[in-house]
């Protein structure tokens, strides 16, 4: 058997890959995180299996599901939102799973700020304004920052940040990101709330004012926000892919004519 760790997307049920709807569509083990992975998704499992929300169980209880179908010989289904490789919890999983020698694998999913940008028509990395994009969070209850990822370290970058797991910490990153240069109180920032699902609302603000607006909203959880300049870039240069001026090897320069 398998323990196949699946990336559902931020919520649009077809925002799945073909690859984690399949392995959903044949395993007869389900275990998902209903707090932020639709219903729908999981629906597709097949009618005899096993179909679990993990939201309200702990650790040892997810492992020892696994266990039991490690001793069945049946795969697992194991289904994250987003993409398993940002903040899904999957390594402390996957570590009892290595001390247990029971097998995994991960199949990618839709990233929340990739799935936000999309529908919110926007390029995180603007020729010129910037071309880094930081995914990162802030400290509340969970677990803290390591050293050197403070929002005033990784703001020296200039770069677009992507912060997650913050809604109810804004006034820190105004705070830690209105005195630096690269950002400052004008900032544009964008709240992204429930990114993929029916209710799915964006909110545009700056660094100043961005916490007022949530709390006109009242958003309290389940939001991502964006913070950078590229956000609002006009007047920005073109880039070189498809400058005519500029050969590569798959668009060679054009010969000059003989005359």
């Amino acid at each position: 058997m398998t323990v196949h760790f699946i990336g559902a997307g931020p919520g649009a049920p077809d925002l799945i890959t073909l690859r984690g709807l399949r392995l959903i569509e044949r395993c007869p083990v389900c275990l998902y995180a209903g707090s932020l992975v639709p219903e729908e998704i999981v629906r597709s499992a097949p009618s005899s299996a096993r179909v679990l929300d993990t939201a309200p169980m702990h650790l040892d209880e997810i492992v020892a599901e696994m266990e039991a179908a490690h001793r069945a010989g049946l795969d697992v289904a194991r289904v994250h939102s987003g993409d398993p490789s940002i903040y899904g919890a999957t390594a402390e999983q996957m570590r009892r799973l290595d001390a247990l020698a029971i097998p995994y694998d991960v199949t990618p999913g839709v990233p929340a700020f990739a799935a936000a940008a999309a529908a919110l028509k926007q390029e995180l990395t603007i020729p010129e304004v910037c071309q880094t994009i930081v995914v990162t969070r802030t400290a509340m209850k969970s677990s803290s920052m390591p050293p050197g990822e403070d929002l005033a370290t990784l703001g020296m970058s200039g770069a677009t940040l992507a912060i997650h797991l913050s809604i109810r910490n804004l006034a820190h990153i105004e705070r830690e990101l209105s005195p630096l240069a690269a950002y400052g109180p004008d900032c544009p920032v964008i709240v992204a709330y429930r990114v993929g699902w029916p209710d799915e609302a964006f909110i545009r603000a700056t660094l100043s004012t961005v916490a007022a607006e949530v709390r006109r909203a009242k958003l309290t959880r389940t939001a991502l926000l964006f913070v950078g300049r590229a956000l609002s870039a006009q007047g920005f240069v073109d880039s070189k892919l498809y400058d005519a001026a500029h050969p590569h090897i798959l668009r060679p320069a054009a010969r000059k004519s003989a005359g």
